[in-house]
């Protein structure tokens, strides 16, 4: 019986009740489905219906043949596949380890033949669940060598991923963001929701969902890193142009308790002559979580206040929770409506932090409508521009993730996709009222959430160099996987003391380094802490505050540092625009690896503690106590130190002076945005 399928514009196979599907999708594309369950029409995940050019389909005996531009799929009698690019060299293989294999699989140059095994190791694995899910896994034979960026945010230092072991699950500073670019010319989509893994091991890459109904995957081809980040771009789509205020400084603090208090702040700045671009209201400026609207008591006039805030050229930024207390003007309307999260055992608490809480359901369209017309009423209709999606996540108080249910389906086959839905609820909501120039400070993602504005802040790390050092790879990666909207809180999150002269160089470290990311951005829970004056009110537990978190806060040393580079990022507003229009209209990252503008560069693919930050500055930030100095790689070309003007040669390593108030900087020669580093 023959298996293979030709059609116009994709190949497939099927063999007792089990089906594969490859058709092309975007500009050198390819799109994967699989399953061993009827097949259905196919749920889009990340990807965006777009364009794409009429694929070749062929057939040459036992083999059936789709070409997309660079990409080009084969598929055997068998239903095994592999990938080659557009010139015939291999990209990407299934790993089959089955009695039943034929012993020649595919001929390519001298020999490739693959023995028959015993093992009984099948490429594509369905394990049956309940209903029509199945455990799944898909194997892939090793590429050595091969060097992986991307897949989001992970709290470790590797920026290359080979041989690491990642969860694709969403947590408390952690994104699985599942797209992977190769060092042989690929990049692969994971296009499934689902909690699962992905082991990039020595003898072959593994993925698994632990819940789903097909393999879902689309993979690209191109010649460089940057090629392959556009052409994911193109089928998950862009960020929006980023608003010309949020170039600048962004203040917050855990947190701001009064409007007075956040004014003051506003204005102390102002006296000191620093522009601000944005301030934050962090949480529990509400009566109730779920309530999403300012506590009269202490916030009496918001509309003045934000008013206030824009006359002074500030955009005021308020905190989003997702959490709904029962005893919230909310909550009982959402839960009739079915916009809550369920639990599938045990009592429907899924936070107990401040209160015994249950998360909105973003994947509910419904949900997602009421959460936006109570932001629009109580926020957007008082001059509030700007929303921080906190707990995006969500935030489980146990991450119990087979316990949990959506409106969309079981946490396990459709989880990861909430930060997604979280920021489309917002998104949406603000196109509605004619905005274009969307942006959600937001604390987790998925594929695709860049075209919803969201700007993934990386969580409440810990106040040291160590987590420092895990935030430079992790927003690198964050960027190779179509996040170039990403941010840190300066300093850490939890930690920091104001008065710690060990703290204070670390906070120095962070801003220096914190100027040459997509956004600048104070915030942490600082030392010492201020405890409630009233623990609970109305039999509601309120929230502590920390200590100070301006640039003034931390000493006057600091504080002339800070300052300066708060000034030099204002010089650097027209060139950083510059890089949000190219991360807009083509999806490139703004701060980069090294390899991304230098891939021929063999040495720069395996720099990990120094990057690009768009195409004419070489950033190379101090990541541990004590280091006044360090060595940093120059590519082939002509470099020029930003400090100092001199002239250095590339394609050799410069030793390079770091006093506290210097990060190492170098520019392209002849590159315009030197004009940034003349100190007015």
């Amino acid at each position: 019986m023959d298996t293979l399928i030709l059609e116009s514009r994709a190949i497939a196979w099927s063999y007792d009740g089990a089906w594969l599907r490859i058709e092309a999708h975007g500009q050198d594309g390819l799109r994967l489905r699989a399953s061993a369950h009827a097949e259905r029409p196919a749920s889009p995940g990340a990807l965006l219906d777009v364009a794409t050019p009429a694929p070749v389909v062929s057939r040459e005996g036992a083999v059936a043949r789709i070409e997309n531009g660079r990409i080009v799929a084969e598929v055997d009698l068998q239903g095994r596949v592999r990938f080659l690019n557009s010139d015939g060299r291999l990209l990407l293989e299934e790993k089959w380890r089955q009695r039943d294999t034929v012993t020649k699989f595919w001929t390519v140059g001298k020999d490739d033949v693959r023995t028959i095994s015993a093992l009984g190791i099948a490429g594509r694995e369905f394990k049956p669940l309940s209903g029509e899910a199945s455990r799944i896994t898909v194997r892939f034979e090793p590429k050595p060598g091969e060097r992986l960026f991307g897949m989001g945010q992970y709290q470790q230092a590797n920026l290359d991923l080979a041989g690491c072991l990642l969860e694709l699950a969403q947590r408390n500073s952690q994104a699985s963001v599942p797209y992977v670019v190769s060092s042989e010319g690929y990049g692969l989509l994971w296009n499934s929701p689902a909690i699962g893994d992905v082991h990039f091991a020595a003898n072959g890459a593994t993925w698994t969902s632990r819940a789903a109904r097909e393999v879902d995957y689309w993979i690209t081809a191109a010649d460089t890193p940057a090629g392959l980040v556009r052409n994911y771009a193109a089928v998950t789509g862009t960020v929006p142009n980023m608003p010309d205020f949020a170039l600048g400084l962004w203040q917050s603090k855990l947190r701001y308790r009064t409007q007075d208090e956040l004014l003051e702040v506003a204005r102390e700045y102002r006296r000191r002559g620093i522009p601000l671009a944005v301030i934050v209201a962090d949480f529990f400026h509400w009566p109730v979580q779920g309530d999403w609207r300012f506590d009269p008591r202490e916030w009496p006039d918001p509309a003045a206040m934000a008013a206030e805030l824009k006359a002074m050229g500030t955009e005021l930024l308020v905190s989003v929770w997702p959490t709904v207390d029962p005893r919230s003007e909310n909550y009982a309307e959402m839960a009739e409506k079915g916009y809550l999260v369920r639990a599938n055992r045990g009592v429907d608490v899924q936070q107990e932090f401040l209160g015994n809480t249950r998360f909105i359901d973003t994947t509910h369209p419904g949900a997602r409508a009421f959460l936006w017309d109570r932001l629009k009423r109580n926020y957007r209709d008082n001059g509030v521009a700007l929303f921080w999606l906190d707990e995006a996540e969500p935030e489980y108080g146990a991450y119990d993730f087979d316990n949990y249910r959506y409106h969309s389906g079981e946490v396990l086959a459709v989880g990861n996709a909430y930060p997604l839905h979280y920021a489309q609820a917002v998104a949406d909501g603000l196109r509605d009222e004619g905005e274009r120039e969307v942006v959600s400070l937001i604390r987790c993602a998925w594929a695709g959430s860049q075209r919803y504005g969201a700007l993934v802040w990386s969580g409440d790390i810990h106040s040291s160099f160590e987590a420092m050092r895990n935030q430079l790879s992790a927003g690198l990666n964050m960027g190779m996987a179509g996040i170039p909207w990403w941010t840190t809180d300066v300093g850490g999150f939890h930690g920091g003391d104001v008065e710690d002269p060990a703290f204070h160089e670390l906070m120095v470290r962070w801003f220096q380094w914190a100027v040459f990311t997509p956004v600048l951005r104070m915030h942490g829970h600082r030392d010492p802490i201020t405890p409630p004056a009233e623990p609970f009110r109305d039999g509601v537990a309120q929230c502590d505050t920390g200590a100070g978190n301006e640039l003034w806060s931390f000493g006057e040393p600091v504080y002339q540092i800070l300052r300066r580079y708060a000034g030099l990022r204002e010089r650097l507003r027209p060139y950083v625009a510059g890089l949000m229009a190219a991360a807009h209209e083509q999806g490139d990252p703004l701060m980069r690896p090294m390899f991304y503008d230098y891939p021929g560069d063999e040495r720069c693919w395996a720099l990990d503690d120094q990057y690009m930050f768009g195409p004419d500055l070489l950033v190379a930030p101090i990541l541990a106590a004590g280091i006044t100095e360090r060595d940093v790689w120059l590519p082939a070309g002509d470099w020029v130190d930003a400090w100092t003007g001199e002239a250095r040669a590339g394609g050799a390593s410069v030793r390079c002076a770091a006093p506290i108030d210097r990060i190492p900087v170098f520019m392209r020669a002849g590159a315009a945005v030197a004009t940034a580093f003349i100190d007015d």
